[in-house]
Parts: structure tokens; sequence; C-alpha cells
């Protein structure tokens, strides 16, 4: 016989206690662009607005912000997509003879 003794509600009755799973939120990594002297601005502008859904505006902001202090946040994502938005990036740039690079780091 086992030691296990299941929980009595007032009445007697077997009560069941239900087990709640620890979620925790994953980390969060920002995704940046790094400058260089050679990426025009305007096609900073093209990959903000395609590859990160900015508005015109906000892509000009974060495009001066790379160009003036040396790197801009394009966006605060899960592992997996900021991943995916470096690699997307890095190779748009490339096949467009950029230099133009995308990192990521942990927020």
């Amino acid at each position: 016989m086992s030691d296990f003794e299941p929980l009595k509600d007032g009445d007697g009755n077997t009560a069941l206690q239900e087990a709640k799973p620890q979620l925790k939120r994953p980390p969060l990594y920002k995704v940046m662009l790094l400058n260089d002297d050679f990426t025009p601005m305007d096609f900073v502008v093209e990959i903000l607005t395609d590859f990160f859904n900015m508005s015109e505006e906000k892509a000009t902001q974060v495009m001066l912000q790379v160009h003036t202090q040396g790197v801009g946040v394009c966006g605060t994502y899960t592992k997996d997509v900021a991943e995916t938005k470096v690699h997307i990036v890095n190779e748009y740039s490339r096949e467009h003879h950029h230099p133009l690079m995308c990192t990521m780091e942990e927020a």
C-alpha cells in the first residue's frame, strides 16, 4: 500500500486540486541596424517599412538614428522571430549589393 492519501472535501468526497503550470515569458531580443558609409538612406527606410512594418515617418526617424548614432532599434521580438528578421534583412542587403548589417541582442 502507498502512503498517498487523497484530499477530501468537507463532505468526505475526494477533492481534486488543479495543477497550474508555471508559465514564463520568453526572453526578448532587440533587432538593430548598424550604420555604414555606403548604404543609401532611402534603402534603409525601405528595409524598415518593408520588413518591420514601420510608417514612412517612423522609418525615417530610425534611419536618422542609425545615421547619427551608429545604431538603431528596429523592434523587439522573441528569439526565433528576431533571428529570422536579421537573416532576411542581411540577405536582402547582400542581394542589393549594400553592406548594411542587421544584428540582435537580448533586450
